[in-house]
């Protein structure tokens, strides 16, 4: 059986394509990178800080930070009230990752040491 293009799948559970979305945004260059350092900080950063910690250039650490912002991943605030200065910190929904994401670290490290 063919499935037209915008017609859902009923046999698919919608949930997967929720999954593999995630999972699309984390496997994007540096994704997963900036989720850790800022995980791992605990402390709000500003942009500056996660560039040097991720070594990437500006347009690619830009386009991440925006994008795990949609996903509601990071948030974005003010530095102070006076301020144009913004910092990035995990979001509360981004720490439930944490598990996963120092699991994937440790799963790699172990990996490379035998």
């Amino acid at each position: 059986m063919i499935i037209v293009s915008g017609e859902p799948n009923p046999n698919c559970d919608p949930l997967y394509g929720r999954v593999d979305a995630l999972l699309e945004q984390l496997t994007k260059s540096k994704s997963l990178h900036i989720l850790m350092v800022l995980d791992q900080k605990n402390r709000p950063l500003r942009f500056s800080e996660i560039k040097e910690r991720v070594d990437a250039s500006s347009t690619t650490v830009s386009r991440r930070l925006g994008e795990l912002i949609e996903f509601d991943l990071v948030q974005r605030t003010k530095a102070n009230e006076e301020s144009k200065t913004h910092e990035y910190s995990i979001s509360e929904y981004g720490k439930q990752l944490s598990p996963i994401m120092h699991a994937f670290y440790d799963w790699v490290k172990q990996r490379d040491s035998t």
